[in-house]
């Protein structure tokens, strides 16, 4: 083969990828995550591009940006209030395990009215420095409150209120009660400041409302106490007039007497006390007349003479005499003078002894007639008052009526005067909820910007940025990047995989045995064998969606490839609008397959035979007037047959498919298409529409050719480097 410097035509121009020796169907059946590692890794200067840009668009705006302080105050917001006094209040408190409690006091936090406060207590109204610390131009000219309108207090007030609000945050603790009050400002001092006075001016607000909930149920029993007020003073004077008229007196109970406690007339304290009274006499006379009938006629015998000690001490000494009377008898005569002393002595101690019990007797005889003369008083002062009582009685059924209304306003004026003073207490003691746990301090450096943490948030967003595009280049990219894909898409099988080379002339790199690119079309060949029954087809026609895809040096490649097997080829060239073969072996094109075609019989005369080639070329001659007239005529189908006759293969270097006819009809008359594909440049739509209409020409596609193929661009690694290298010298 000669080593021509003449360019090849714009088919040439590059040949596809790393050589694919048998021409595996991969990538369709990659696992999920080996698919998306492949398609960062072919778009991996897309995504390092997105990082860095996001990495120095991070530098940037973190060094220009100005310092801010935050100053964060801590607070705990209870459930429920501390009872300081034991009142409930008039507001039902919050269930503890009631979530909504909380995001409340989140939002009375986060309120336009709390921060419209906290604004008028720090006066920013009238301070032009804090528009300007928060970069913010006043719509108004003036900055004292004298130069400023009512309409434009109230805009500026909300305004700052916005801007208070746009830099505060709040952050519930996880788990707890407690609350993260945090500013964020350019001044260290003013973000201290407004910490600490938010906090205050939320209790402040939290206890002024809980105050102002029982204002309604102040006045309500306000209004009450007064009507029920008059009421009692009301019935209070019917009764006082009425006992008058009718001369009964009351007077509050006593519980000494028994009573319960409501008032009584005199009479009835009276008849109480006196029949208390007869009660006591009536057991007196019943004690006294007992031991009255206990006595019996047998004095001495009873318990009180016995405990006499009077009587004891007689009978002790009766008996003494008795004793010493009794002696004597045993000695003397009854008449003896000392005898008869002792006998006289004993008859005077009984004497005394009957006395002292006659005297005891007639005691208690005595006790027992005073006692039934007392109850017989005391039962007829009874009988009187009871009947003066049953008079009164009748008389105070209407009075009963008086004294029950004036109890029952009493009761209501009492429970209600009780009521308010609790409501009064509640309202303003017991319930702040709310405490500070943590006073805000000045802070020493800047919360933001943080340089490490935005360039790591940059480098973050740059990698979902440049992951994010490279997915959608990913789904944007119609062309085929993987051999795997052929099957998939076109419907057809893959006979090889052509490297690219890039730099390189091809026509050197077909002419060196050991490059990548030969053994790729030696694939090429190998499955051309399994294409049909009978092996390699006899005519096999070139072409491609659209010019410059490669298919004149896949002509020329598997031309060279069958030669060099022994074989004789014939290369034809029959793109005869835009001929190339003439340009790659340097020959001339004044005559070939048009002159054929034309109806000149010397088929001799256009066959051409290289001087380093085993193979046979012709040239597509002059261009004619309209090429797809030539190639319906019977002149193509007789000069393959007259070609079959000296030669074992024919192929044909076609024109592309897209806009021209001449390609469906060629394909119509020989045995075998082959079909080239541009990888990484070409869109699948066009390539199906392509093969689509050689199909409906009665085209016998048996395959795919993938030209131009880079393995490093594609990240697929199929081993192409396998015995060879890239640039065609040896491993070795």
């Amino acid at each position: 083969m000669q080593n021509s410097n003449n360019v090849m035509d714009n088919d040439s121009d590059g040949l596809a990828g790393p050589a694919n020796r048998t021409a595996p169907d991969l990538g369709t059946n990659l696992p999920l995550i080996q698919q998306y590692i492949r398609i960062a890794l072919r778009w991996k200067w897309v995504i390092l591009g997105s990082i860095a840009a996001a990495f120095v668009i991070g530098l940037i705006i973190t060094l220009l940006m100005t310092p801010q302080y935050s100053a964060s105050s801590q607070i705990e917001i209870a459930r429920q209030q501390d009872k300081i006094v034991k009142v409930e209040s008039v507001t039902e408190d919050s269930n503890p395990a009631d979530a909504e409690f909380y995001q409340t006091q989140y939002g009375l936090l986060e309120s336009r009215s709390l921060a419209q406060r906290v604004a008028k207590e720090l006066r920013v109204v009238d301070d032009p420095g804090f528009f300007d610390r928060f970069d913010v131009p006043l719509e108004e000219a003036g900055s004292g409150s004298q130069r400023l309108g009512t309409k434009g207090r109230a805009k500026r007030l909300q305004d700052s209120a916005e801007i208070l609000l746009d830099n505060l945050n709040i952050s519930p603790v996880r788990g707890s009660s407690l609350v993260e009050v945090e500013f964020t400002s350019p001044d260290p001092e003013f973000s201290a400041r407004v910490a600490n006075a938010w906090v205050e001016n939320f209790i402040e607000t939290n206890l002024e409302r809980r105050f102002d909930s029982t204002s309604y149920a102040r006045d309500f029993l306000e209004n009450r106490l007064v009507s029920l007020k008059q009421r009692l003073e009301e019935s209070e004077r019917l009764l006082v007039n009425y006992g008058a008229n009718q001369n009964i007196v009351s007077i509050p109970g006593s519980g000494a007497s028994g009573s319960n406690g409501r008032e009584r007339t005199i009479l009835a304290a009276d008849l109480a006390n006196l029949n208390y009274e007869l009660g006591l006499a009536v057991a007196d006379r019943v004690k006294a007349e007992s031991k009255l009938r206990g006595l019996g006629q047998a004095v001495g015998a009873s318990s009180e003479a016995l405990n006499n000690s009077a009587i004891t001490g007689m009978r002790q000494k009766r008996a003494e005499v008795a004793s010493e009377y009794a002696k004597l008898l045993v000695q003397f005569e009854e008449g003896y003078p000392t005898v008869q002393a002792l006998a006289t002595q004993m008859q005077d101690l009984d004497r005394s002894i009957a006395t002292e019990e006659r005297r005891v007797y007639n005691s208690f005889k005595s006790a027992f007639d005073q006692s039934l003369l007392r109850q017989g008083a005391l039962q007829k002062r009874v009988d009187q008052l009871t009947a003066q009582l049953n008079d009164e009685q009748g008389r105070s059924i209407q009075y009963n009526i008086y004294q029950r209304e004036v109890d029952t306003n009493r009761q209501l004026y009492d429970a209600l005067l009780q009521r308010y003073k609790e409501i009064g207490v509640a309202g303003g003691v017991g319930t702040n909820n709310i405490s500070v746990v943590d006073i805000a301090e000045v802070p020493g450096k800047p919360s933001s910007p943080r340089l490490l943490l935005n360039l790591l948030l940059s480098l973050v967003a740059g990698s979902v940025c440049g992951i994010g595009l490279a997915f959608a280049l990913e789904q944007i990219d119609e062309t085929i990047s993987d051999p795997g894909q052929v099957k998939s898409l076109l419907d057809l099988p893959l006979l090889g995989t052509i490297p690219s080379i890039a730099g390189s002339d091809p026509n050197e790199a077909l002419g060196d045995r050991k490059s990548p690119v030969v053994e790729a079309y030696l694939a090429v060949q190998t499955n051309l064998e399994f294409s049909t029954s009978r092996g390699i087809p006899k005519s096999i026609m070139v072409t491609s969606t659209r010019p410059a895809e490669g298919k004149s040096t896949t002509s020329f490649a598997l031309a060279n490839s069958l030669a060099r097997s022994k074989r004789r080829v014939v290369l034809v060239d029959a793109d005869m609008r835009s001929p190339s073969v003439h340009q790659m072996f340097g020959v001339d094109n004044a005559k070939g397959l048009s002159n054929y075609l034309a109806g000149d019989d010397d088929l001799a005369s256009i066959i051409v035979y290289p001087a380093d080639g085993d193979y046979a070329i012709i040239s597509a001659g002059p261009r004619p007037l309209n090429a797809a007239d030539l190639l319906t005529g019977p002149r193509f189908d007789l000069l393959k047959e007259k070609l079959l006759v000296d030669f074992d293969h024919i192929v044909f270097d076609s024109p592309p498919v897209v806009g021209l006819a001449d390609a469906p009809l060629i394909a119509s008359k020989v045995e075998s298409t082959i079909f080239v594909v541009e990888s990484h440049g070409i869109r699948t739509s066009l390539v199906q529409t392509a093969i689509a209409r050689l199909k409906a020409a009665n085209a016998q596609v048996v395959g795919v050719v993938l030209t131009k193929f880079e393995a490093k661009r594609s990240h697929y690694g199929y081993g192409y480097d396998y015995g060879y290298g890239y640039g065609g010298k040896d491993d070795v």
